[in-house]
């Protein structure tokens, strides 16, 4: 049975983003190991916020440099993006590249690198990657999120089996075979309604009792959908297989046959390991705490997009702080 999916082929929706950030987008740059330019802003993070951020950087004539991990963001891999202004429905990698080709002609530098630590204080940052150095006046924090996990036995051990945490990434492994997607957010049901498309039979498991986190127009396509069955206060608690993913036992005891399950739980913030030597101050949490213009505690240190304590997590709010921390960063430098 697995190997007419040959899973065994499979990426990681992790690697998978990464390989996108590679080789999927043509914006990516490179700079020299010996470069000691201070850069009047650099911007971490690639996604909606950060090339936003770069777009009016660029635009206020700053030297400005992106440096990112995953080029996109979780944004590359949306199946399909409907509330965006000017797209009735769009790709996320589609949007994300008309937005890279933007910040190309602006002449952007955009890094396909990881940021490990950053160091310094208002007019003098130190940006340090796995391969190299940067220096700025100001930083515009918008890194990534990462996925939480199920946290039940043997979720590793099928990573790539079965497991996955990215539909837009692995969907296509699945025809005629029978899936289950646990969550109950906007990414949850279009992942459903996307892994319809190819699987036999869609199961939406759900730990509430209703949807109340969802857009109502993804609730309504859900429901109709003759090949999704959603199943509310539900929750896994095994994972059963050989090799592969065979089927998962839910808490309260009733079990599913399936060949595949998609975790849409959420995300929780990617900051510690890169602010910690700032002393940015976070949320319960982990998100970090900014006012309404981007501003941290920590002076010319300004953070946007889903790392945020923001309420509303789209790409339209991301796209909206990052020019707002562009502008802020623009009067403190022409200061």
């Amino acid at each position: 049975m697995a190997n007419k999916y040959d899973t065994e082929q499979k990426q990681t929706a992790s690697s998978k983003m990464q390989s996108v950030s590679k080789t999927g987008f043509s914006s990516v740059s490179k700079i020299s190991k010996k470069n000691s330019e201070i850069f009047d802003v650099i911007i971490i993070g690639a996604g909606p916020a950060g090339l936003s951020a770069a777009i009016y950087a660029a635009r206020y004539k700053l030297n400005v440099i992106v440096i990112g991990k995953e080029i996109g963001g979780y944004a590359a891999v949306a199946h399909k993006i409907c509330n965006y202004p000017s797209y009735t429905a769009i790709s996320g990698m589609e949007l994300i590249q008309k937005v890279l080709n933007q910040v190309k002609e602006l002449g952007v530098k955009i890094l396909n690198e990881e940021v490990v630590k950053i160091k310094g204080k208002d007019d003098n940052f130190l940006v340090e990657t796995v391969k190299n150095k940067y220096s700025a006046k100001k930083i515009i924090f918008s890194g990534g999120t990462t996925r939480q996990k199920l946290g039940v036995p043997d979720e590793e051990k099928y990573l790539g089996k079965g497991i996955s945490y990215c539909a837009t990434c692995d969907a296509g492994f699945f025809k005629n075979k029978i899936v289950a997607v646990v969550g109950g957010s906007d990414a949850a049901l279009t992942s459903a309604l996307l892994l319809s498309e190819y699987a036999s039979k869609v199961y939406i498991l759900y730990r509430g009792e209703k949807f109340t986190r969802a857009d109502p127009t993804w609730i309504e396509q859900v429901k109709k959908n003759k090949k999704i069955e959603i199943l509310f206060n539900e929750e896994v608690e095994k994972i059963s297989g050989g090799k592969f993913i065979e089927g998962v036992k839910l808490k309260s005891g009733k079990e599913l046959e399936v060949n595949g399950i998609f975790v849409e739980i959420g995300s929780v913030p990617e900051v510690e390991y890169v602010l910690s030597s700032l002393n940015v101050n976070l949320d319960k949490k982990g998100y970090i705490i900014t006012s309404k213009d981007g501003h941290t505690n920590v002076k010319g240190f300004f953070a946007a997009g889903d790392i945020t304590n923001n309420t509303l997590k789209q790409i339209i709010t991301a796209a909206g702080e990052g020019a707002t921390v562009a502008y802020e960063a623009y009067k403190e430098i022409r200061q």
